[in-house]
C-alpha cells in the first residue's frame, strides 16, 4: 500500500514561554529549542520520528500565546490523546493547546492569512523581577497617546525595509499592516500589531521607533519619515526580544481551526 495514502496532517496550537529558549527553529545538537522539544515530544507519541512546520519562526527569548503548526504522521491517534501525549513529554515552557486532523492542503506557514504580535512594556523607573522575561522594562516615562498616533501613519500597505532586521529572507519587504494600537495599563504599554506577515525584526524595529516618540526623544511625523527612508540604520533601535508575543495566527475558514482566545495579561 502507498505510504502517502496513510499520512494524516495534524495541526497544532502551541503556547510557550521562549525565555530559556534558542527560537523556535531547530539547530545544531544540543541547541534548546522550541521546535526540538516538541518533535521529541510528538515523535514519542506517533512513535516514529516527526518534523514540524510553523507559522511564524520566533527568535531567541520571543514568546507565543497560540503558534500553528503543522506535521504529517501515520499515527492513528485522537485530537485528545496528541495534546495529552504531548504535553506530558514536553518541558513546563512548551503547552499544546489543541489537535486537530487537517487537509493535506493546510499548510501553517502558506496558508496563514493573518498574524497578530503584542509587545508588552513595563514602564516605571525600577526594572521588575517578576516580569523579567515576559516584558521589556523602559524607565523614561511613554507617552502612549503620541506613540499610538505615530503607529497609525503606519497602517496600510508599504515597504518596510526601514523595519526589517538585517538577516531577513524574505523576497519583498512589502507588508499591510492592519493593525496598530498602543494602550496604557498602569505601568504597561502594550502594543498590538496584525498584518498578513511581518518581516524579521519588524515589530521589535517598529516598538524601537515608538519608544523614541513615546520618550519625547522624537516627533510624531518621525515615524513617516523612517518608512519613507527605507533604510534600517536611520531608525530605532531593536526592542528586546521578551516583551514580544506571538498572540495569533489566522486562517481560512475552510480549514476548521479553533478560533485563536488571547490571555489577558495581568498587570
Amino acid at each position: 500500500m502507498n505510504w502517502k495514502m496513510n499520512v494524516l496532517r495534524i495541526a497544532l496550537g502551541v503556547e510557550y514561554d521562549g525565555s530559556g529558549f534558542r527560537g523556535w527553529q531547530s539547530q545544531q545538537e544540543g541547541v534548546r529549542t522550541v521546535q526540538s522539544c516538541l518533535e521529541t515530544a510528538l515523535g514519542r507519541v506517533a512513535n516514529h520520528p516527526v518534523r514540524t512546520v510553523c507559522a511564524g519562526r520566533t527568535d531567541a527569548g520571543v514568546h507565543a500565546i497560540n503558534q500553528v503548526a503543522h506535521f504529517d504522521t501515520q499515527a492513528q491517534r485522537s485530537p485528545h490523546s496528541w495534546v495529552m501525549g504531548a504535553n506530558s513529554n514536553l518541558p513546563a515552557e512548551i503547552s499544546v493547546r489543541w489537535a486537530l486532523p487537517v487537509s493535506d492542503r493546510f499548510h501553517a506557514r502558506f496558508s496563514a492569512v493573518a498574524r497578530r504580535y503584542r509587545y508588552v512594556i513595563l514602564n516605571r523607573p525600577c526594572r521588575s523581577a517578576l516580569y523579567r522575561q515576559r516584558a521589556a522594562w523602559y524607565y523614561k516615562p511613554l507617552n502612549a497617546e503620541k506613540m499610538q498616533e505615530a503607529g497609525r501613519l503606519l497602517l496600510g500597505e508599504h515597504d518596510f525595509s526601514a523595519f526589517r532586521g538585517p538577516h531577513c529572507q524574505a523576497k519583498s519587504p512589502v507588508r499591510r499592516l492592519t493593525v496598530l494600537e498602543v494602550t496604557r495599563q498602569r505601568d504597561l504599554v502594550i502594543l498590538e500589531a496584525a498584518a498578513n506577515a511581518f518581516l524579521h525584526h519588524m515589530v521589535r524595529n517598529i516598538v524601537g521607533v515608538l519608544l523614541a516618540i513615546g520618550s519625547g526623544d522624537r516627533p510624531v511625523p518621525w515615524a513617516l519619515e523612517v518608512l519613507a527612508g527605507r533604510d534600517r540604520t536611520l531608525g530605532g533601535v531593536t526592542a528586546p526580544p521578551e516583551g514580544l508575543h506571538l498572540l495569533s495566527v489566522s486562517y481560512p475558514e475552510e480549514f476548521g481551526l479553533p478560533e485563536a482566545s488571547s490571555v489577558l495579561w495581568l498587570g
